[in-house]
């Protein structure tokens, strides 16, 4: 009866630790990650449309990525959306391609980085601690409802808390190993 309850509490859970993975890899880390591009959006005739489905973006160096564009005259645009955004780097162009030069991280900007990641985390954390409550919840109305008996409810309980303590660890795990990318020098 409550099994229910908890597989779709899971789903919920990989879910929040699959966006939280994703919004830590948009972090830039020192080094040319195409991740980085995921969340800008350029003005497509009128669409808001992701770089990525606006051309190709390659890593021919650990820090420079090259985004080859299907359509040239978009240089403009995409150039003005990647200034507007909060990556950091400033775009070039030779009319065909865009080159983005990753600089180095500084201490100072490493520190903020990681503040991010932790900040990013805790989120997450948050969300699955949220999904966790709202799941008590109705387990505690079944129990109330009559529906599964007081053992049940206890079973259901401790296996949901075994569940959130896995989907917290993988956050954990997740955030340390971006840590230690943004710290590498």
């Amino acid at each position: 009866m409550y099994d229910d309850n908890i597989s779709t509490a899971t789903e919920k859970m990989d879910k929040t630790v699959n966006v939280t993975r994703k919004e830590l890899a948009t972090l830039r880390a020192g080094r040319a990650n195409p991740q980085i591009l995921d969340r800008i959006l350029v003005d497509y005739y009128g669409t808001p449309t992701p770089i990525n489905q606006l051309g190709n973006i390659s890593s021919p160096e650990p820090r420079m990525l090259v985004i080859n564009l299907w359509e040239t005259k978009m240089i403009g645009e995409v150039e003005k959306a990647i200034q507007k955004s909060d990556i950091g780097i400033n775009p070039s162009n030779d009319g065909k391609v865009i080159r983005l030069i990753v600089p180095e991280l500084t201490e100072e900007r490493r520190k903020d980085l990681v503040k991010q990641v932790r900040k990013l985390s805790e989120e997450g954390k948050v969300a699955i601690r949220s999904i966790r409550r709202d799941t008590m919840e109705q387990i505690k109305k079944l129990k109330k409802d009559g529906e599964i008996t007081e053992d049940d409810q206890k079973d259901a309980e401790s296996e949901l808390q075994k569940v959130t303590d896995e989907h917290i660890k993988d956050l954990d795990k997740i955030a340390a190993e971006k840590e230690k990318e943004i710290m590498a020098v």
